[in-house]
This record gives C-alpha cells, structure tokens and sequence, in this order.
C-alpha cells in the first residue's frame, strides 16, 4: 500500500531483520552464536529492574511471556541497558502444543528476530530453542547453527509425564539436527534427560530457575 500516511508505521518490526539472512521454509532469522559460555544468568524482568545492578551476567526469559512482551513490542527502549551484560540469550516465546502452529511459527520468528537486531546492535546472543510436538520440528532448529551452543527451559515442560515424554523427543531431535557442542539447560536437569548426552561428550551447563530459588528461600 503506497499511501504516505502509512508508510512509517512498521507494523511488522521489519527493522529488526534488516540485513538478515534466513533459514527455511519459513524464512527464520538466522542467529550467529556466541562464542562465549555464561557463568551466571538473569531473568529479563529481574535485569531491567530499576534495582538490579550486577551486569556481569547473560539475560534469559525462561519466564511468562508477560514479562517480557514489551521488549517485542518496544525493543529500542531496552537496548542500552541490554548492552550493559555479558549477553542475551534469545527470547523463549512460549510454543503449547495446543496452540494453532501458525502461532508457534509466528512465536518462533520472533524469537529469532529480536536476537537478530540486538546482535546486529553489537550484543552477544546464545539461540533458545523451544520446541512443542513433532510439527514443530519442520522449523524449531532453523535459524540456529550446528556445533556451537544452545539454551533450553526446562522449567514447566518435565514434570507431568506426558510432557516430559514431549521434552524428551524434542531434545533428542535438537541433538540430532544440531550436534551442539553445548547445551545450556535452564531449569532443573535430571540424569535420565541428559546423561545421555554428557555421555555423548556434550557439554551440558545448567542453571538453577528462579521459581526453584525461590522455593528454597521460602522453606528456608
């Protein structure tokens, strides 16, 4: 539609994927990944916190998509303090297996996106990859690259049984489209979900999620 009127309205946040290149039959942004590995993380949420002042740490969004929907909606808003850590790892947009796969694709991309333009905008990024059941694997590992590094959440998706037999699936067919060299677990990281690959000779990390700190802390 050529009418001035409209023509500065990017609606699409098109500007995040100036430049990029794509991966699949969906056109995903593709993520070049960090070469560095965190020694401590934080929320988004926590990190843009009017209180939070340790930036010697990546940001993650293993978290609800509340809490960081206004990064999509006004990333260049966050960016400057976004710059101020180590780095970002893509944002976990949520995929439920009941949700329409045109929503999990869309949820996907912008992931992809916004770890596009903030890394084009100088940050280091770590490719999160979420997937939901065998539909979504046609496009949950494009965009990513092979041999290098990868975050997951476990936090929510391994403790119902059905949805651990769903994790685990996923998880092997990361493994196997992916090869990566490491894998960053978010959430709790039992043995008969990843010994399997420690014992493959994959560098497995993991971090301990803020619900299970919380917790502790109230238990205490």
């Amino acid at each position: 539609m050529n009418n001035e009127k409209f023509n500065n309205y990017d609606v699409f946040h098109a500007f995040l994927v100036e430049n990029a290149e794509f991966d699949g039959y969906i056109e995903l942004p593709v993520i070049k990944t960090s070469n560095e590995l965190p020694e401590k993380v934080v929320t988004f949420s926590k990190a843009m916190s009017k209180s939070w002042s340790d930036f010697d740490c990546w940001v993650v969004f293993y978290e609800h998509d509340k809490e960081f929907e206004r990064l999509w909606n006004k990333p260049k808003q966050y960016l400057d303090k976004l710059k101020k850590f180590k780095g970002v790892f893509s944002p976990d947009f949520s995929l439920y297996r009941n949700m329409p796969l045109v929503m999990q694709m869309w949820n996907t991309y912008r992931g992809r996106a916004l770890a596009v333009w903030l890394q084009n905008n100088g940050i280091e990024i770590i490719p999160n990859v979420r997937t939901a059941d065998v539909r979504t694997f046609r496009f949950a590992f494009k965009g990513v690259e092979s041999n290098k590094t990868v975050a997951i959440g476990t936090h929510g998706c391994i403790k119902r049984k059905e949805d651990k037999a769903y994790f685990k699936n996923g998880l092997a067919e990361l493994v196997k489209r992916l090869s990566p060299k490491t894998i960053i677990v978010y959430g709790a990281a039992p043995d008969d979900i990843f010994k399997i690959y420690e014992d493959m000779g994959i560098n497995v990390i993991v971090f301990e999620s803020e619900f299970s700190k919380s917790r502790k802390q109230v238990t205490a």
